[in-house]
């Protein structure tokens, strides 16, 4: 669930962590590598931060993540079924 700031308050008055830090980061397992594509472009085009950390593309496993507006880590990824295995010869 989304909240805005105002919804939040009404669960805790607990202060916001500043700006920069990170005390977690979640995990969303996407359909396909254009949906983590797609999911950091969504991110940047409403007020969050595409690419906070840089991208990782292991052939069978392909990850991005974003901030949102509140600078809350997400990390977005893609892994093949397969495994590994489905990775492409990388030496």
């Amino acid at each position: 669930m989304l909240l805005t700031h105002g919804k939040w308050r009404s669960f805790t008055q607990r202060p916001f962590p500043a700006a920069g830090t990170a005390g977690h980061m979640l995990s969303l397992a996407l359909d396909s590598r254009a949906a983590v594509d797609a999911a950091q472009g969504a991110a940047a085009a409403h007020g969050g931060r595409a690419d906070a950390n840089p991208p990782e593309d292991h052939g069978f496993m392909y990850s991005r993540d974003l901030a949102d507006p509140d600078g809350h880590l997400w990390a977005t990824f893609w892994m093949d079924p397969r495994g590994p295995s489905a990775a492409p010869d990388q030496r």
